[in-house]
């Protein structure tokens, strides 16, 4: 019987200017694309990727005092809170978001130093600036998994829009 044990991942991140660092311990419980308008006015791209995990897998190493947040969604959700968006106050750098409603945190794979991305689809892609021509598939919302219709969107071969 082998009783050897692999060790669990660990990996490291930090905001822009370095003020707050951060391990991530584990692997992403998912990852995938974001076309909602909401992630694309929160990153300043035309598609956002993200890699989602238990909030236990997050340590801020350092920086914990300089995290600022903010909720755009509970004022249109009977203060429920969907989406906690926490950057670092010294630069504005991104560091992770916090969906409580499904008990994990999203933090934007730029930033995660030596992890592989590997995304399993695409999500809100009724809401799309930039088509992907991949074999993903391509929710109008979410899957029903995450609380959406789990419809898919048959943009997969529409053309693109800068070519």
């Amino acid at each position: 019987m082998n009783t050897s044990t692999h060790p669990t991942p660990t990996y490291h991140g930090r905001c822009f200017c370095g003020s707050v660092t951060f391990t991530l311990s584990g692997e992403p419980e998912l990852m995938a694309y974001c076309h909602c308008d909401s992630c694309r006015q929160w990153s300043g791209a035309p598609v956002s990727e993200f890699t989602l995990w238990k909030p236990e897998s997050l340590v801020i190493t350092q920086g914990a005092d300089k995290l600022a947040s903010f909720d755009k969604n509970s004022a249109h959700h009977h203060g429920e809170v969907l989406s906690e968006r926490t950057w670092c106050s010294c630069c504005g750098g991104h560091v992770f978001t916090r969906h409580p409603q499904m008990n994990l945190i999203d933090v934007p794979m730029v930033i995660i130093q030596g992890l592989a991305f590997h995304p399993a689809f695409h999500v809100h892609y009724q809401e799309t600036v930039m088509p992907f021509h991949d074999a993903l598939t391509k929710y109008q919302d979410l899957p029903e998994a995450a609380g959406g219709t789990g419809k898919t969107h048959d943009l997969i071969d529409a053309p693109l829009a800068f070519s």
